[in-house]
């Protein structure tokens, strides 16, 4: 690796990263100001009431909330038909699991929902070691409402919009994650949903990769995470 790479004396490897150090610092920046603009987003009611399963038997929107004033909702791609959830949300969810608490201590509630029947999640969240709280929509329009899932009419006919119509999802079930606010009794808010690429600054794992020299070492082309595995697939 180093044939390929500049390699330089210490004195002007601490003066490259100084002057990187500078770039860095103005992108923090920008990101707060990215964060500060994404708060002052307009909020859309959520009039619709929606009524989950879970480990504990049926929830509503409010319920998700658990006590807190804020909610984040991961749209985790596991439809009804399959007995394992989609490789690349388990990656996310490695990264997500044990987030709860440090949210909860900000008055944050976290949740992930998906389409598949509440005992299949049981099931995989058991296998995969989780502990975040996991329900079923299944039985809801919530998933699709939120531009997470689609009609097999609408993939097949191209008229699915993912990402607020950035492209085509390909599936009926995509990634993605919504944010919610409750302003008073029985008042919900969706505030914010991101999909795709958007959700990766809650990859933890991708944020190191981007530190090392050969980054996420992913192809421009095709799909970027074939080396994506659960991660008791690893090694098999």
């Amino acid at each position: 690796m180093t044939a390929e790479h500049t390699v330089v004396p210490h004195d002007e490897w601490v003066a490259a990263h100084q002057a990187f150090l500078a770039r860095e610092k103005e992108f923090t920046r920008q990101r707060a100001a990215l964060a500060r603009d994404r708060r002052d987003l307009p909020w859309e009611a959520v009039t619709k009431e929606y009524v989950f399963d879970g480990p504990d038997g049926k929830a509503t929107l409010p319920d998700l909330f658990d006590g807190c004033r804020q909610l984040i909702v991961y749209h985790f791609m596991f439809p009804p038909e399959w007995d394992e959830g989609c490789p690349h949300c388990s990656f996310w969810a490695d990264n997500f699991d044990g987030i709860p608490p440090h949210l909860r201590a900000r008055d944050t509630a976290f949740a992930a929902v998906s389409r598949a029947p509440q005992a299949t999640l049981t099931a995989y969240q058991q296998r995969m070691g989780w502990s975040f709280p996991w329900y079923s929509s299944g039985g809801t329009d919530f998933n699709y409402d939120f531009g997470a899932s689609f009609t097999p009419a609408e993939v097949a006919s191209g008229e699915a919009v993912y990402n607020y119509g950035s492209g085509a999802p390909g599936f009926e079930d995509r990634e993605g994650l919504s944010t919610f606010i409750q302003n008073g009794p029985g008042q919900v808010f969706h505030t914010y949903s991101a999909y795709a690429r958007g959700i990766d600054a809650v990859n933890g794992a991708y944020q190191f990769l981007d530190l090392v020299p050969l980054g996420r070492a992913e192809p421009a082309e095709g799909n970027p995470q074939y080396w994506v595995r659960r991660h008791d697939e690893y090694g098999r």
